[in-house]
């Protein structure tokens, strides 16, 4: 049962494998590995209990309709994230404003996110707060802006059940507490790196308010 248990367990290792493999040369941000790296941290956040479904869930869809993208008939014009917008924005930005299942609007949600666990990962890799606050703080400098306050409300309070540091360390499976924070070291970058590029290319085609 342990090793079933593993085999969909989450690895920090993989999650910084995949995103270190997002960024091309020309800083492209290719689409495969970058869902790669959000099925690895769906599964740091299920790992998590219910604390973070209300985030878990909307990502799983959010990555099941890009993966369908991907896989379609115009599945060539979503190999990156430049790629998917210039595919996408050929149609016209009110087009694109009008659909609810662009891989614009999709990405838009998973970036966001991204930056929310970003900034979570880094309060954990310096363990300067309790997880609770970390994590809290990261939402309040992410997330919330976008959420109904009933859910930032739930959110908040769920966060103040959140388990300690080494607890999350020990989800990385990554071996001893030191080498999960050294690992986080080494992934918070590739991360943020995707985050940036992400950032910049949606902000220059104003893609950054997409209802």
């Amino acid at each position: 049962a342990m090793a079933a248990a593993a085999a969909g367990a989450f690895s920090l290792r993989e999650v910084l494998g995949a995103f270190q493999r997002c960024v091309t040369e020309q800083r492209e941000v290719l689409l495969e590995p970058y869902l790669s790296g959000w099925r690895g941290l769906i599964r740091f956040l299920q790992s998590l209990g219910t604390v973070f479904s209300f985030i878990s869930r909307d990502a799983v869809a959010k990555v099941s309709l890009l993966e369908r993208h991907c896989g379609g008939g115009q599945g060539q014009q979503y190999v990156s994230l430049q790629s998917m917008v210039r595919h996408e924005l050929a149609a016209g930005p009110a087009a694109l404003r009008a659909r609810s299942d662009s891989g614009c609007r999709t990405v838009l949600r998973l970036h966001r996110a991204l930056r929310w666990l970003q900034l979570f990962l880094e309060g954990l890799r310096s363990g300067e707060s309790r997880t609770s606050v970390v994590c809290t703080d990261a939402y309040n400098a992410s997330l919330a802006a976008y959420h109904p306050w009933v859910v930032r409300k739930a959110a908040t309070v769920a966060f103040c059940a959140l388990p300690s540091r080494d607890a999350f360390l020990e989800i990385m499976n990554v071996g001893p507490r030191e080498e999960a924070v050294a690992m986080l070291g080494e992934a918070i970058p590739y991360i943020g790196d995707v985050y940036s590029i992400t950032q910049e290319l949606f902000a220059q085609h104003k893609l950054l308010d997409l209802p």
